[in-house]
């Protein structure tokens, strides 16, 4: 009876996304109808539409902006207006997310009916990942969840992450013993790092009960592999005595351990001993876990940068990056999990908000000197005319294959024509749900004089000079950057996490091939910065190579701020002179770039 529920609850489920990408167009036009209806008597709304409802003069009148325009609602319902200056429906909870505006986490309303619908998303990657892998059923995930401590705005609505929010609720909790390793007690712990060691510990008992195993990103996967390194030892104690570490104090992950550690294993501690104790850690997913399936874990856009690392530790697991989303909305799935990583691709889901989709071009050489938009990278340039022209946002039924788009977003929950700030490549179709590549955030990361270096751009660059020191056997684990101008002229630093394959083998650099890593980084980039490198407006790039460890301590200090461990990713670019004082405090060695430029 159970297989048969499982059967038809996986052909229901692609029945349903069936329908849904068939229907995509009318449902898009439902959707905005539907949040029209019921938000159009807003105070923001009637300010454009005067209570009116008619989609057309909604396309016509309402502008496209940003979070800065819409934060004096959000400010007035956070210290204590009602909601419905905004949104009709009572807000339960904002959501806090990763991005930043002005330096402060953004606060996006969120509704009980619109968590459920976010909560929708997660079954319907499930009858996806049940088409290409078997035996799911038979086994648990591996997770590696964690949740923050949440705070109250001045008129008492909480605010808390949107994984905290989710690992928190009911649906979860009672969901959690089916599907985890990690009993739900290890994963509310609010000290990660009891949280990890506990979750690691519980994963490997049930080692050969691991089909799968799964974070929110790619970086704390990366993390917790770490984490292992310095761990195993006094895990495989815990293991092999049947006792848990004193340190662990939490009462909750203490009772929660203790029914599964139950008694004293020597046989499972020899086994894990002898596979972490290899000089290599090549390949150490799939011998920990021989069972896992796949690796469940989002892997693009920033992200990109952990999935050498990971494929080296996965030992051919596949790595699956599921969803597409973020705070403000969901967006689209993943109907190919095994597609290459990097050229991942998302199918809309039309029911989960109206999407519009600004046409963008990049420049072919230069870049221009200026962006039209504040938040842009200047080397985008989006499509937006008054509320009266031609020119301007395209719906489902109008994108193009191989365009490049900004995804704008219109919610149930107070966000009106929202410029997300991401560029998505449209690269198919699925029925009638266009599937998008996500390309990069529109942000300039770095910028010295006229200089403005794109996330993107940085990525492609250190990538390159990444494949220069992978034959040699080095691995970045991470990396990070400044734009260091207290000296005339400014020079752009990286800060970068290297190791050896070999576990055992001491970190020794050779100065001549880190300076070729900081020639090709600079040979990487656009014509712009290589013009103002050769005029000596821009000094030659410094690299700084940091001790193991040193981004875990820069993860610590942006989660003392106040950041989600679930959702926190090491930023590409760094302004804060706290964080960079702490990868300072890590750097064992320092190389640059030759003085002389010149342009190829």
């Amino acid at each position: 009876m159970a297989d048969q529920m499982e059967t038809n609850d996986y052909e229901n489920g692609w029945k349903f996304l069936e329908e849904l990408t068939e229907n995509g167009h009318r449902i898009q036009e439902q959707v905005l109808e539907e949040i029209l209806m019921r938000n159009a008597g807003t105070e923001y709304l009637s300010r454009f539409l005067h209570g009116q409802t008619d989609k057309q003069l909604f396309k016509n009148n309402v502008p496209i902006v940003t979070y800065e325009d819409i934060k004096p609602y959000i400010d007035r319902i956070a210290n204590g207006e009602t909601s419905n200056i905004l949104l009709a429906d009572p807000i339960s909870e904002f959501i806090q997310s990763s991005g930043t505006s002005g330096g402060q986490p953004k606060l996006i309303p969120m509704t009980a009916e619109n968590f459920e619908k976010k909560t929708l998303e997660l079954t319907l990657v499930d009858p996806i990942v049940k088409r290409y892998f078997d035996g799911l059923e038979k086994g648990k995930t591996m997770s590696l969840f964690f949740v923050k401590k949440g705070s109250e705005t001045p008129s008492g609505l909480t605010v808390r992450t949107l994984s905290s929010c989710y690992f928190m609720s009911d649906s979860f909790k009672k969901s959690a013993p089916k599907i985890c390793t990690s009993p739900i007690e290890t994963i509310l712990c609010l000290d990660h790092k009891q949280s990890m060691y506990c979750q690691l510990l519980t994963g490997l008992l049930r080692r050969d009960h691991v089909v799968s195993i799964s974070s929110i990103f790619g970086s704390v996967l990366a993390r917790s592999i770490k984490f292992l390194e310095d761990h195993w030892n006094e895990l495989c104690s815990n293991i092999r005595t049947g006792c848990l570490s004193d340190w662990i104090t939490d009462p909750g992950c203490r009772n929660a351990v203790s029914l599964i550690l139950t008694r004293p294993n020597p046989e499972l501690a020899d086994t894990i001993e002898h596979i972490c104790g290899n000089e290599s850690w090549e390949g150490i997913i799939k011998k920990l876990w021989p069972e896992a399936k796949y690796i469940n874990s989002v892997i693009t856009g920033t992200m990109s940068q952990y999935i050498s690392l990971l494929d080296f530790y996965g030992g051919g697991v596949p790595l699956v990056s599921p969803s597409y989303g973020s705070s403000e909305s969901t967006f689209g799935i993943n109907l190919n999990p095994l597609s290459n990583p990097y050229d991942v691709s998302y199918t809309f889901l039309p029911n989960m908000a109206y999407f519009e989709f600004l046409p963008v071009d990049k420049d072919g050489g230069e870049k221009a000197q200026e962006s039209d938009f504040d938040g842009v990278s200047s080397q985008w340039s989006s499509e937006i005319t008054n509320a009266n022209g031609n020119v301007g946002p395209v719906d489902f039924a109008n994108v193009k294959l191989g365009q490049y788009y900004e995804v704008v977003v219109t919610t149930f929950t107070g966000l009106y024509r929202y410029r997300v700030g991401d560029v998505l490549k449209l690269t198919g179709f699925h029925n009638n749900s266009p599937q998008f590549q996500f390309v990069e955030r529109q942000n300039t990361v770095l910028s010295i004089d006229m200089d403005k270096t794109s996330e993107a751009d940085l990525l492609k660059a250190i990538g390159n000079a990444k494949r220069h020191l992978e034959p040699l056997g080095f691995m970045l684990m991470t990396f990070s950057s400044y734009a260091e101008t207290s000296s005339i002229p400014g020079r752009y630093v990286l800060f970068w996490e290297l190791k050896f394959k070999e576990s055992t083998r001491c970190l020794k650099l050779d100065a001549k091939i880190m300076e070729q890593c900081c020639s090709i980084v600079e040979e990487s980039l656009d014509f712009t910065y290589k013009s103002l490198r050769e005029a000596n407006k821009i000094a030659a790039l410094e690299l700084r190579v940091v001790k193991h460890g040193t981004f875990d301590a820069l993860m610590d200090f942006y989660v003392s701020k106040g950041a989600s461990i679930n959702q926190y990713k090491t930023p590409c670019c760094i302004k804060s002179e706290e964080a960079v004082k702490v990868l300072n405090s890590g750097v064992v060695e320092k190389f640059f770039s030759p003085k002389t430029f010149f342009l190829s």
